[in-house]
């Protein structure tokens, strides 16, 4: 049922005059797709618009007819999960000349359409922006044609397009993610991650090939994510002696002890002479050289297919979202936009600009300037294959510290398990050895610091070798240990002796909100203990997200997977039965960021809301004409409320009902704390983890009172809007803390919250009677 809005639902934009908005899929299908078709279609129903799929691509547009359908609220529910893309794709080379171009135009004004959102690739989006280019010149043609009429060209003088790039490659300028992207590389993670235990199993080489004909992006990326020992990928190919390197490196890891060797090929990739690179060609290479057992896997399009992930089904919803308010704001005079991601902020960017950016790459690898080719890929996809390089092999001479700067660096975990723990433990040892520096692991947090350090034959207090963390990129859990004891728990006192016993230059903390507590606890301690008097950084990672200084937490990304995987599993029982609600309890503590869909802690729960609830969904039911997917979830923070638990909710559902639907409550648990980490939890927490590392080496050689008098020496790195930063320790207690609710002030994703009701069809305060929770008619 579509909501009835007021000013301020949809991201506070203004309500719209009568318009059509057409949506349509062009070019490779990815994962999210229907997540952003879903998205146009209701915010723009939901925004006073008319909505409109556009089946086949530009095939659809230039056939027209039924190809062009008008569609309903009722019509996209349940594509946000499914894979593809549900209105079809077709390459069309009839578009691609102008009478092809004309017949959609035309076919465009017979349906009443003025504006257009494309979700494909660069290619797709170049046509559309020709197209629009061309616009008043197909009206002018058509009406001397009399095949439209003078009062329907004035009434269509000018047509608005925005684009949202769907593509796996991840091949798109100006934009750090593309619609899609994110899933394929879990698909190319999942197969490697089974790979890998049947190559250690056998002490093999794999040569494994995965897409990208000229982007690196999905290679780079997996081979960050699963410790890769080598890589090709067609920006940054690798020298001419690169036989040598690569045997090289992956003969010092066998002789290391490492029992198994993955490579990743992109399947674009070529030498500096732009020589292609095949498997083949790796895996002779492999095995007459190195004598390894070597096997070749080529994924295929098994990394196009499936389910989206949960960063796409958010990243597809919002940009959807944000697609239909740059419409409806756009002039005649607005250049083409396209909607981008920079880190985690939702932008409108120039959209010629970077498709020119994304063609110039081509360019740039065609004409052997490597450099530049990798500079176009944006500061994001250098300090990827930076950190790759840095952590894949620790036997670097060039990147040694002088022997003075060395510095003895603990790295602890703290508070709940988190997927990307491993990962970005794996990342800092690996660093630090890079770089000179003695990694330290704190066994089992602070208690196993002050209880058992000194426990023989072997003490919580070790030494980490390379070979030690080598296989933990994958890894869910904690392989160190962890638990929530803050330093005030097990002694101020004991805890400084132990740093002064072991001789820490720095700690690097890994955790959530117990992690951010004890950063602070051993920041006010400082003036009584000079063993606190060296520099500290948190990496954030909880399944929480409620960690003041960023807007993102390692291991979060794991939950939401693990979540939507248990939920897309219980909606297919309710959607079965149709007439059913699961009522779905969320982890989280008091941040309901995990819950995000309807009842979190930061806004409670009354009667009154379970009343609005309880008459919309008694309404949705009552008009539910046998549709499919029928079914419904409602996610409940579990500290969302202490009298309305996730079985009352349930409960209450089901007698209000008066037997129109049935209600059941589910509770995952600690299922969601997650198994193997996501790949963007992987990811982040190498690209983080080596930052906080890079922050705490930069005070090597600094007086104990120099440290202190930087504020930036107890830190929490984290991403804000468009940028990783660094928030100073005594700054975010005092300015960004709720320590009330173990949560910060100001929680970005509350932003979305009402777009969030918005798209489900949940009806606002503002549009319901007080008394009963019933909406205004």
């Amino acid at each position: 049922m579509a909501p009835k809005l007021t000013n301020g639902d949809v991201d506070a934009a203004p309500l719209a005059q009568k318009k059509r908005i057409a949506v349509m899929t062009s070019g490779g299908d990815s994962p999210g797709m229907n997540g952003s078709v879903r998205a146009v279609v209701r915010t723009s129903i939901a925004r006073g618009c008319e909505a409109y799929c556009v089946y086949e691509g530009y095939e659809g547009l230039v056939t027209g007819g039924d190809l062009i359908k008008k569609m309903e609220w009722e019509d996209v529910r349940g594509w946000l999960s499914e894979g593809g893309t549900l209105i079809g794709t077709a390459r069309c080379m009839t578009f691609r000349e102008r009478p092809g171009r004309l017949k959609a135009a035309k076919n465009m004004i017979q349906k009443g359409i003025n504006a257009l959102v494309i979700v494909g690739g660069d290619g797709s989006l170049t046509g559309a922006d020709t197209f629009r280019g061309e616009w008043p010149g197909l009206l002018e043609e058509l009406v001397q044609g009399k095949e439209i009429t003078k009062e329907q060209q004035k009434t269509f003088q000018y047509l608005n397009i925005v684009g949202l790039v769907g593509s796996i490659d991840n091949d798109f300028a100006d934009t750090d993610a593309t619609i899609g992207c994110y899933s394929s590389l879990g698909r190319i993670c999942e197969a490697v991650d089974y790979i890998d235990a049947t190559a250690f199993s056998h002490q093999r080489a794999f040569v494994i090939e995965v897409m990208g004909r000229h982007c690196g992006w999905l290679a780079l990326m997996a081979s960050v994510s699963t410790g890769a020992d080598f890589l090709f990928i067609p920006e940054n190919p690798p020298d001419k002696d690169w036989e040598d390197q690569m045997c090289g490196i992956i003969g010092k890891h066998r002789k290391l002890g490492k029992r198994k060797t993955i490579v990743i090929v992109a399947e674009g990739a070529h030498d500096k002479d732009l020589q292609k690179i095949s498997p083949i060609t790796v895996k002779d290479l492999l095995s007459t050289r190195l004598k390894l057992d070597t096997r070749i896997t080529t994924l295929g399009h098994v990394q196009r297919g499936g389910n989206a992930c949960a960063y796409d089904r958010q990243l597809s919803t919002l940009q959807g979202v944000e697609a239909v308010n740059a419409v409806l704001d756009a002039t005649p005079d607005t250049p083409s936009k396209f909607i981008a991601m920079i880190e985690n902020k939702i932008v409108r960017n120039p959209l010629m600009e970077a498709v020119a950016s994304t063609q110039a790459v081509a360019k740039a690898i065609e004409a052997k300037n490597y450099d530049e080719a990798l500079k176009l890929r944006g500061p994001e996809f250098a300090e990827y294959y930076k950190a790759y390089m840095t952590t894949t092999a620790t036997d670097q001479p060039e990147l040694r510290l002088p022997k003075e700067k060395h510095m003895r660096i603990a790295i602890i975990h703290i508070g709940a398990p988190a997927g990307g723990m491993n990962s970005a433990t794996r990342a800092a040892v690996a660093y630090c050895l890079s770089r000179g520096h003695t990694p330290i692991a704190i066994h089992n947090g602070f208690a196993g610091l002050v209880r058992h350090h000194g426990d023989k034959p072997l003490g919580s207090v070790r030494t980490v070798a390379w070979l030690d963390v080598e296989g933990w990129i994958s890894r869910g859990g904690s392989e160190i240990g962890t638990n929530r004891e803050v330093p005030s728990k097990v002694g101020l006192g004991e805890t400084a002796e132990c740093f002064s016993q072991y001789g820490f230059d720095a700690l690097f903390l890994i955790g959530g909100f117990e992690a951010f507590t004890a950063l602070s606890e051993l920041r006010r301690s400082r003036k009584d203990y000079p063993a606190f008097r060296i520099p500290m950084m948190l990496l954030p990672a909880t399944i929480s997200n409620n960690v003041p200084g960023t807007e993102y937490s390692v291991g979060s990304d794991t939950c939401l997977n693990a979540l939507i995987s248990y939920c897309d599993a219980i909606k297919q029982s309710a959607s079965a039965s149709r007439r059913r609600i699961f009522v779905v309890e969320t982890q989280g503590g008091r941040s309901g960021y995990i819950a995000t869909m309807v009842y979190t802690p930061e806004e409670g729960i009354d009667l009154n809301m379970l009343a609005r609830d309880i008459n919309h969904l008694r309404e949705s039911f009552a008009t539910d004409q046998g549709q499919n997917r029928a079914g419904k979830l409602i996610l409940n923070n579990e500290h969302a409320s202490a009298t309305y638990t996730t079985q009352v909710i349930a409960d209450m559902i089901r007698e209000e009902s008066k037997g129109r639907f049935e209600s059941r409550f589910a509770i995952p648990g600690h299922v969601q704390q997650g198994g193997t980490p996501s790949p963007m939890d992987r990811v982040r927490a190498v690209r983080l983890a080596v930052k906080c590392i890079q922050h705490l080496e930069s005070y090597a050689g600094m007086s104990h009172q120099q440290i202190v008098d930087d504020e930036l020496s107890m830190a929490v790195i984290g991403i804000k809007g468009a940028s990783v930063v660094t928030g100073a320790m005594e700054r975010l207690e005092r300015e960004e803390t709720n320590w009330k609710d173990r949560r910060p002030k100001d929680e970005s994703w509350m932003r979305y919250k009402k777009t969030v009701d918005t798209l489900s069809g949940r009806p606002r305060v503002e549009g319901c009677c007080k008394e009963c929770g019933r909406e205004y008619k």
